[in-house]
């Protein structure tokens, strides 16, 4: 009998947020241990916290605006960053920013406090000394935003069901900071879980 040697997955908490790093030709696996619950997705160089992903590079050099296997995520700086391995989910947001408490304060009117990916995000690189308006566009694994023929936006249930994943393998080293959305409506108004594991 074969015995894995992986070892377990990490749970973000609904709302929360990771940080950690991921050595080049390591592989980050992102599970949904429920239906329809995003994450959001940001990283950093290692050699360089001024080289981060891309969210308009990678849309370009890939000519999609729907990243999924086969595809490579880049940086600001045209290199790449992470490379998708794997996807059973085959839907997700490179357009959308993070949520932040802003953008609930803008949307709902005078919101004292919410929790939202921004903020997780910024804390889970407080160690790296970086101002928090370098948290740039995240790539938001399983969010399913349709664009109309009029290129009206819309944000739609995620297609993703429990236990569908995305696998993406590190071109570099990097800081990766990973989310359990906390926007309601983008997880069809109910903040969930996210697994993780780096193989």
């Amino acid at each position: 009998m074969e015995v894995s040697t992986l070892s377990p997955f990490c749970c973000i908490p609904a709302q929360r947020g990771a940080g950690f790093k991921l050595r080049r030709g390591q592989k980050l696996r992102v599970v949904s241990p429920e239906d329809m619950q995003v994450a959001d997705l940001f990283c950093y160089s290692v050699s360089d916290v001024t080289e981060t992903l891309s969210s308009g590079r990678s849309i370009d050099y890939n000519d999609t605006i729907y990243l999924t296997q086969g595809h490579d995520l880049y940086s600001n700086r045209s290199n790449v960053m992470l490379s998708v391995l794997e996807d059973s989910c085959g839907r997700h947001d490179f357009l959308m920013t993070p949520c932040s408490l802003r953008m609930f304060q803008i949307g709902a009117g005078n919101a004292d406090h919410h929790p939202s990916c921004h903020e997780n995000l910024v804390q889970a690189f407080q160690d790296l000394g970086i101002a928090e308006d370098t948290v740039g566009t995240t790539f938001n694994l399983f969010m399913n935003v349709e664009v109309n023929s009029q290129g009206l936006i819309s944000i739609q249930p995620p297609k993703v069901r429990a236990g569908d994943y995305i696998l993406l393998q590190a071109q570099m080293d990097l800081h990766v900071g990973l989310t359990a959305c906390s926007h309601p409506e983008t997880n069809h108004f109910h903040c969930k879980p996210i697994h993780y594991r780096i193989e």
